[in-house]
């Protein structure tokens, strides 16, 4: 499937702005079953200086200053994608997760010794006991890894309600677990957190979801946004990703831009400025199939 994306962010200052400085991840990545075939920003007002590069996860950044007084920030990211059904894992065939939560800090193995790191909790999915317990309940003894993931997707999914303006960033996820409500990034960052509680890999994906479903298909929840969802390492499967707002494995209607231990590592923009007073944000993301 090919994919134009449309990502525009408009910041709105109370005062001017006499000079800032931005990162970007607003690049879409190539990973396996998925081709970059460009991608482009437009920013007004221009940068005086910018710069691309690779950040420690590997995702492309863009690193950019703003030196022309504003008090208006227009970002357009677009990108042409082209993104395959990836293979289907037999859940049950991996191993079980307590093998993978005693043996991956043993591994020799680059690609285990590259997962371990997202074993560790970070600032936005912290080890929580009280999360841990709600993720236990899909881990019986012997269980295998990604049975135990499968089944947590849609626990999250059938216990959770999607509804936006009730949480922000910062929401801890013990609060998230507490309401029942929140939007992908909470979901996100509740699984993960809960999953490196039990010791288990698991990363935070940042993306985007097909705007506009196949005729007969429901709307996807999280379209027309940034979307976000969960990958999880079984040694000799890889990372297989589970998005628990719309209880379903990636498929060929994700498309990733990022990814890192949480939100804060693969934020779309980040930055500091100087001035500014109060600002607002408007965000529009288009996700369409080229016919």
């Amino acid at each position: 499937m090919n994919y134009t994306i449309s990502h525009r962010t408009t910041f709105e200052y109370t005062q001017q702005v006499s000079i800032s400085h931005h990162l970007l991840h607003l690049g879409a990545r190539a990973v396996p079953y998925q081709r970059v075939q460009s991608n482009a920003l437009l920013i007004e007002p221009a940068p005086a200086v910018q710069n691309q590069g690779i950040d420690y996860f590997g995702n492309p950044t863009h690193h950019l200053t703003i030196q022309d007084t504003h008090n208006k920030l227009t970002i357009l990211a677009t990108m042409s994608i082209n993104v395959e059904m990836p293979p289907y894992v037999d859940a049950n065939a991996t191993p079980a997760w307590e093998d993978v939560r005693d043996t991956l800090p043993d591994s020799k193995d680059p690609e285990c010794l590259e997962a371990l790191e997202f074993c560790f909790p970070s600032s936005l999915a912290p080890v929580s006991d009280v999360v841990g317990a709600y993720v236990q309940q899909s881990f019986w003894p012997g269980r295998p890894i990604l049975s135990g993931t499968e089944d947590l997707m849609q626990r999250i999914f059938t216990d959770f309600k999607y509804e936006g303006g009730v949480t922000d960033i910062s929401t801890p996820i013990e609060t998230v677990l507490e309401t029942k409500t929140g939007v992908c990034q909470d979901f996100a960052h509740l699984m993960i957190g809960g999953l490196r509680t039990l010791g288990l890999p698991a990363r935070y994906i940042s993306g985007y979801i097909r705007t506009a479903p196949p005729e007969g298909e429901e709307r996807l929840v999280g379209a027309d946004a940034s979307h976000a969802w969960v990958s999880v390492y079984a040694p000799g499967f890889g990372w297989t990703d589970f998005d628990p707002t719309n209880n379903k494995r990636r498929t060929e209607d994700h498309i990733t831009l990022a990814w890192g231990r949480d939100y804060s590592d693969v934020s779309p923009i980040n930055g500091l400025i100087v001035g500014g007073g109060e600002h607002e944000i408007e965000v529009e993301v288009d996700v369409r199939p080229e016919t």
